[in-house]
């Protein structure tokens, strides 16, 4: 099945709190990186509606699988015009191990299925 999506790429998220976001990353396995923008939207936002937003603007930003694109149930909007991938970064991010309760900042390669290294991180809250 051929891909129906890549980099630079604005998607419609069809969820119950469904939202927008950008392919930031894409590997061949599937694995993505996007930055999810709100608020939710009653219809699909168009390219015109999302096209002004920034990383910064992000509501969430997280590595994900491709499915929902590949298989068409996350409507591609249309490709960011003049699509800098600098712009949007590799940011590090963090995992929850819910057996042990510890967390970790992980960083990636600019593959997002790439680990760099791992350090655990105090969650906010933890008191011990």
């Amino acid at each position: 099945m051929k891909t129906s999506y890549r980099e630079g790429d604005w998607f419609a998220v069809p969820l119950r709190e469904g939202g927008y976001g950008i392919v930031a990353r894409a590997n061949r396995d599937g694995v993505l990186l996007g930055y999810f923008f709100g608020p939710r939207r009653d219809t699909v936002p168009t390219l015109a509606d999302v096209q002004g937003l920034l990383p910064g603007d992000a509501a969430l930003v997280g590595k994900f699988g491709h499915l929902g694109l590949r298989q068409g149930k996350w409507l591609v909007l249309g490709r960011l015009e003049g699509w800098r991938r600098d712009l949007w970064p590799m940011p590090a991010l963090v995992r929850y191990e819910e057996l042990s309760g510890r967390s970790f900042k992980v960083f990636y390669d600019d593959d997002p299925n790439r680990l760099i290294r791992e350090e655990e991180i105090r969650a906010p809250g933890y008191d011990p």
